[in-house]
């Protein structure tokens, strides 16, 4: 069986999660999502690529996969991770990752050329706002991977303002 990468909507993707993902719920929000199919149209699984939750990380620089999710069918989750790559790089990002449970061997990411960075993550804490962690999800030791993307230079800083009054008056609006 061929399989191919397609675009998919996030309704889409997270309707799969929502029906095969082992312990994760729907996701908010995304950059991005990817589905695997097969010649006959068929849909065997998704990746939702993000933003990183760590605020230790650039958004403009690096993306998370916050959800990976198949139906067992061989070869889709690497082809998803290798796809989830390709695509942010061709956006400009200097670096995808992703968490995986501790019990997960990580063949598919080792598969489609990313490396173990080691244990991260783990524990409860509480957010910002005095919230405590949620624990309808896996609370324990993770395993981070990622993938060099490539780089770029950086983007200069403008602030909004200045960039609206130099348009407007570029084109003869302010005198």
């Amino acid at each position: 069986m061929t399989l191919h990468a397609v675009p998919l909507d996030l309704d889409e993707a997270n309707a799969l999660v929502d029906r095969l993902h082992r312990h994760h719920a729907p996701v908010q929000g995304h950059r991005f999502s990817i589905g695997a199919i097969d010649d006959d149209g068929q849909l065997h699984g998704a990746v939702i690529v993000g933003l990183t939750v760590s605020r230790a990380y650039p958004t403009r620089d690096v993306l998370e996969v916050s959800r990976l999710v198949s139906d067992g069918t061989r070869n889709v989750c690497s082809l998803l991770y290798a796809a989830a790559a390709r695509a942010g790089a061709a956006l400009g990002y200097t670096r995808i990752q992703t968490y995986i449970l501790g019990d997960e061997s990580g063949v598919s990411l080792r598969a489609a050329g990313w490396t173990c960075e080691g244990a991260a993550g783990g524990g409860q804490w509480k957010h910002t706002d005095g919230k405590p962690r949620r624990t309808d999800q896996p609370t324990g030791v993770k395993g981070r991977w990622s993938k060099a993307l490539g780089s770029r230079p950086a983007l200069a800083s403008v602030a909004p303002a200045e960039v609206a009054a130099d348009a407007l008056f570029e084109i003869g609006h302010v005198a």
